[in-house]
Formats: C-alpha cells, sequence, structure tokens
C-alpha cells in the first residue's frame, strides 16, 4: 500500500505563537509552500467527534480570513453535496455563504 505524508512547519515566537507556517508534500508537488493560515477537520471513529486545529499567524488580516472562511464554507458545501447527495442542505449552505459574504463585505450587494 502507497502512502503519501503531508506536513506543516511552524516557526513560534518566544509566546508560541505561530509567525509562519510552511507547508510539504513528500511526492514533491509542495515544498515549503509558504502560508497564513490552515483548518484541518478529521473525524475521530472512536469518539464518534470531529478534532480541528485551526492555525493562523500574526500577520494573517481579518479581511483574508473572512475570504477564506467564505470560500471554505463554500468548498464545504460542494463536498458535503459529492459526499452524500444531500442537495437541499449543501444549497442551504451556499445560501449562508452568500448571507456571510454579503455581510462581512467580502462580497457586494
Amino acid at each position: 500500500m502507497k502512502k503519501s505524508k503531508i506536513s506543516f512547519e511552524i516557526e513560534l515566537d518566544e509566546n508560541n505563537l505561530p509567525q509562519a507556517i510552511s507547508l510539504n508534500t513528500d511526492d514533491g508537488q509542495l515544498e515549503n509552500a509558504t502560508i497564513k493560515s490552515f483548518l484541518i477537520s478529521a473525524w475521530d471513529e472512536k469518539t464518534n467527534e470531529t478534532l480541528r486545529i485551526d492555525l493562523w499567524t500574526q500577520d494573517m488580516m481579518v479581511n483574508e480570513m473572512l475570504i477564506m472562511y467564505h470560500q471554505t464554507l463554500l468548498s464545504m458545501a460542494t463536498s458535503l453535496e459529492k459526499a452524500t447527495n444531500e442537495h437541499k442542505l449543501a444549497d442551504a449552505l451556499r445560501d449562508y455563504c452568500a448571507f456571510f459574504g454579503e455581510q462581512s463585505g467580502i462580497i457586494k450587494k
């Protein structure tokens, strides 16, 4: 069985806050890709709970964070639809994304 590895390298300041984050893959597609933020959700089958890691650098601007959340929520709607065939729920999430975009000011009415 072939395995693949994704890793994050996080440079911390004296207060253990992220200063820099880089992303690497062992297949060479990404080598020290500089990123400002990442969100990881994983399903723990033993506890039936979602495990999460949300991390961002201090130079991640609020507007960038809002755009990232908007795009992440939209991609979650697509994933939900593909994985479950729940078209109505996916569309409801997309409707919320439109609301979120407008309320945050990243989408103009």
